[in-house]
């Protein structure tokens, strides 16, 4: 179902669709209101969501089809608009899934590679299970996952790094939003997201924690209490001294930024002094560098399957047992703090 009040756009995303003989269009509707009346009788495997829509908004529509009709919604938004940045990353709070630029003529330049990810996110996040998750068995409060090698160094953390994918904002923010502004490590971020909207999510994040967030700068030292933000299209690394990496180089793992390309920079540098954490997200990027990470005695966690949006790149982290934590997300942030700041955390018992 396509939700977007531009006659024009509307019809430009139909022929977007016909390119796609897996892709079929069951309804193109003009406002919030009027997917909510539909969404019953369509029943469609995904939504095409517009931000900036007359009368209810695209992000209250996408908070009412999640607590509705819980449905895979794919955001596409103006990239170079502050406020339907904005509000593009609030849907992804709310549920929506992922956000893609929203396209223009067919005559522009960019117009086939914006149809192809249109099409591509539409078509993967149609099969991904947006449910309400039960709650977390207490069989798993404070369980940790099994070391594969021998147990860490226990040595106190000097950096943090975090990736995650599909899902990714909504749980960044609410690991990093419970970390203080005091937090005594740089925090180093990798999220699979359109270059285009890097900026705004940047920006979005620090408006939502408490520590500053910048999108990471070549040359920077990486200070404490401070984020950063892989930019868009650009792998970030830690390069001795805790200065930061920014890389052109190929995709790993078919992702650029790519987790695996973090962590294991953050293997090199810190060894047993660095932290990694693998969120929610498709794939299998960021399993083999948490793999590193572990190898080099680092503390490592991944999210756990009961609250991933999509629990595929901490999935894999798992298999290869790259995790010496497997957590649900509200209990990571105080892992974290354990690590970083003992006393801070709640304790967490050894499985």
């Amino acid at each position: 179902m396509l939700v977007e009040d531009s006659l024009v756009v509307r019809e430009l995303l139909r022929h977007i669709l016909s390119r796609d003989p897996r892709l079929a269009c069951v309804a193109a509707v003009a406002s919030g209101e009027e997917a909510l009346s539909a969404i019953d009788s369509v029943r469609p495997d995904v939504i095409s969501m517009d931000i900036r829509l007359p009368g209810i908004d695209g992000l209250e529509t996408t908070r009412r089809i999640m607590s509705e009709h819980p449905t895979p919604i794919v955001v596409i938004a103006d990239s170079v608009e502050d406020s339907s940045l904005r509000i593009s990353m609030n849907a992804l709070r709310a549920g929506a899934l992922s956000v893609v630029e929203k396209p223009v003529a067919t005559t522009h330049a960019g117009y086939d590679a914006v149809a192809g990810e249109i099409c591509t996110q539409l078509r993967i996040m149609a099969q991904v299970p947006v449910i309400r998750r039960r709650p977390i068995g207490t069989e798993w409060l404070g369980r940790t996952a099994a070391a594969a090698s021998a147990p860490a160094a226990n040595l106190p953390p000097t950096v943090l790094a975090i990736a995650a994918s599909t899902g990714g904002p909504p749980a960044l923010a609410r690991v990093i939003g419970a970390l203080p502004e005091t937090f005594p490590l740089p925090v180093l971020v990798v999220q699979h997201m359109g270059a285009a909207f890097m900026d705004g999510f940047a920006t979005w994040l620090g408006g939502v924690v408490p520590m500053p967030v910048t999108v990471a700068r070549d040359g920077e030292r990486a200070e404490p209490g401070r984020v950063y933000v892989a930019p868009g299209d650009r792998h970030l690394e830690l390069g001795p001294g805790r200065i930061l990496r920014i890389l052109d180089s190929l995709p790993v793992s078919g992702q650029r930024p790519a987790a695996t390309v973090l962590f294991r920079s953050v293997a090199r540098q810190a060894g047993a002094t660095g932290l990694g954490v693998l969120l929610t997200g498709m794939g299998e990027d960021g399993a083999l560098g948490l793999l590193d990470m572990h190898a080099a005695g680092a503390q490592t966690v991944a999210e756990h399957e009961s609250t991933a949006v999509v629990y595929g790149m901490p999935a894999a982290a798992v298999r290869l047992k790259a995790a010496r934590a497997v957590l649900p997300l509200d209990r990571v942030s105080a892992h974290v703090l354990k690590l970083a700041m003992p006393g801070a955390g709640s304790q967490d018992r050894p499985a």
